[in-house]
């Protein structure tokens, strides 16, 4: 859906936002509303608390007090998020002593301001702000942001079409969110099946003698994990020598370790010394590796493979290597641990309370179906072919994710702004 441009416009004399509808008014922040922060700190949350409590980020806390109950809108005044976080709200609730607080709104709706401030405020938030550990908020950069102001029924029309454009637009998202966790389950079953029944549907099947496991083609194996690979613990690197020097060599932790692929984002470096000993720690490409503290996350199990982009990298202890034997791929083995079935027979091994682990001992006794290595290389090109499909149609739902969620930005900042004229939209659905 396209709109035209207004008529008329002029020069705003601001430089970022240009030129604004001929009738439009340009007003500074501080004569359109009270403007106050709050006297909360953050220990002052509580988890279960009657009202809203409105701090420095998106989430939106709970507290037991209520300072206010009214119409606002709240903004982070220092923090990561000055000039992104920004609530609109109607009722009791109480903030945070380094949030602002917009009130008592004069000449324009809440609603309004609340989403020019959102869509425009950051292009400047920064400009002139003290920089020490974090980026702040300057009283008088915010007071004097300048606004550029519709007549009232302009502004019910713009707060209507955001609205009404946001739900089709959230509606439109959900979707393809349902089809992103669909895909998942899909390729979980493709994984699922194919490692623990074959790819012949009409093989002749017997009892596995495993209750998760069940029946499995006849000439397959099935056996204990010890038989068919050794496992090497990692070693035991002393946190005071963990170094952030990217010269280094990282140190593969449990937190390293993401479903089917190594994650760093959260990464320590080693410094290796001649004749340390660390040899057998060092990694190679193709190397499974499989965590023992938290092995399980949301989505399976903490295994991946080393691939040449993870190098060089040395085995911390709670990590343990998979070195399969002749008998077994690691590539099979990988979607066998990735597999649904193989994770809810696995999870009621797993010991302790507050951080469940599993020891190499554990490990070793998993039983696992092995069919012969070139029906498992068979196994392994299917379920990466299948994967491949998959992972496209993800990626093209989440690519409409990313145009829907840009369409809405840009919808709104020309809205508030002027740059498209919404009247007849408002006036064609009988507003």
């Amino acid at each position: 859906m396209s709109f035209p441009r207004y008529p008329k416009y002029k020069d705003s004399g601001v430089e970022w936002l240009g030129e604004v509808p001929e009738h439009w008014d340009i007003r500074r922040l501080k004569f359109l509303c009270d403007i106050q922060t709050g006297d909360k700190d953050t220990e002052n949350a509580v988890e279960d608390g009657t009202f809203p409590f409105f701090v420095r980020s998106q989430t939106v806390e709970r507290i037991n007090s209520c300072s206010f109950d009214c119409e606002a809108i709240l903004t982070a005044g220092d923090g990561a998020g000055v000039g992104k976080v920004f609530h609109y709200h109607k009722g009791p609730f109480d903030f945070h002593q380094r949030v602002y607080m917009l009130n008592k709104f004069r000449d324009v709706s809440g609603p309004f301001l609340f989403h020019f401030l959102r869509e425009n405020f950051y292009k400047v938030a920064l400009e002139g702000g003290a920089k020490s550990t974090v980026d702040s908020l300057r009283r008088p950069l915010f007071t004097n942001f300048p606004i550029a102001i519709p007549p009232d029924d302009e502004q019910q029309f713009v707060v209507g079409l955001i609205a009404a454009e946001s739900q089709k637009i959230d509606e439109l998202v959900a979707e393809q969110r349902r089809l992103i966790e669909l895909l998942k389950e899909k390729r979980q079953a493709v994984i699922s099946h194919a490692v623990t029944k074959g790819l012949n549907p009409n093989v002749p099947m017997k009892p596995s003698g495993i209750e998760w496991l069940g029946e499995v083609p006849e000439h397959w194996k099935v056996g204990k994990c010890g038989f068919y690979l050794n496992i090497l613990s990692g070693f035991a690197f002393p946190s005071a020598g963990f170094t952030e020097d990217e010269t280094a060599i990282k140190l593969l932790r449990g937190i390293n370790v993401g479903i089917s692929r190594l994650r760093w984002t959260e990464t320590v470096y080693w410094r290796r010394e001649s004749n340390d000993g660390l040899d057998i720690f060092e990694m190679q490409a193709g190397d499974l590796v499989l965590s023992m503290d938290r092995p399980l996350i949301s989505e399976g199990m903490r295994a991946a493979m080393v691939q040449p982009s993870d190098l060089p990298c040395l085995l911390l202890q709670r990590v343990a290597s998979l070195k399969t034997g002749s008998l077994l791929n690691a590539h099979y083995l990988l979607g066998l641990l990735s597999s649904e079935m193989f994770v809810a027979h696995f999870s009621p091994d797993t010991t302790g309370v507050s951080v469940p682990h599993i020891s190499p001992e554990q490990i070793n006794n998993f039983v696992i179906p092995v069919p012969p290595l070139t029906e498992q290389e068979a196994i392994v090109a299917f379920v990466s072919s299948q994967a491949v499909k998959l992972d496209a149609l993800t990626a093209e739902a989440e690519r409409a994710i990313d145009l829907l969620q840009e369409r809405r930005t840009a919808l709104i900042s020309a809205a508030v702004t002027g740059k498209i004229d919404v009247r007849g939209w408002v006036n064609a659905e009988g507003a």
